[in-house]
């Protein structure tokens, strides 16, 4: 199987499964689900020549930031399955596991606090939110959740293919 077709469908999988959880959230813990529309303007932005903000949500909307927001949302999943790929191979591939996919979800939490948050005006891992420990927290959550999805998807993509 083409290993980048495998990375389209796992990383379009394990990203579906984090939104799951973004929408889970909201009754279980009251936390809101994020808001891509959000991501979407600030990606715009860039195109203008600005890439960081003292608030995003203060920034001029730009048209079709929702549209934007939620491609690169799911493009950017579908390039952390690559990753995961990259790591584990044909191998991962043919006996997806856990541990490895968890290691690579979590890992990915680097990319929103390292170069989001801090464009976007939140800080490096939030810190310039009213309750930046909370915030990281959800962040780790949801990465995490992000991992269970990359290895349940790479587990029913590998049945239902019939990979060996």
């Amino acid at each position: 199987m083409n290993q980048m077709f495998f990375a389209l469908i796992v990383g379009t999988g394990a990203t579906a499964v984090m939104d799951l959880w973004g929408i889970a959230r909201k009754p279980l813990l009251g936390v809101a689900p994020p808001n891509y529309a959000l991501v979407g303007r600030w990606i715009a932005h860039m195109s203008h020549g600005r890439f960081r903000h003292e608030s995003i949500s203060a920034s001029a909307p730009i048209r079709g930031e929702r549209v934007i927001g939620w491609t690169a949302h799911y493009l950017i999943g579908i390039a952390f399955a690559a990753l995961l790929i990259s790591i584990g191979g044909l191998e991962w591939i043919r006996h997806p596991t856990i541990g490895l996919a968890i290691a690579v979800g979590i890992g990915t939490v680097a990319a929103p606090f390292l170069v989001m948050q801090p464009g976007m005006g939140a800080g490096i891992a939030a810190a310039r939110t009213p309750n930046p420990g909370a915030a990281r927290l959800q962040s780790v959550i949801t990465h995490a959740v992000f991992g269970v999805g990359l290895y349940a998807t790479g587990w029913v993509t590998h049945l239902f293919l019939n990979i060996n």
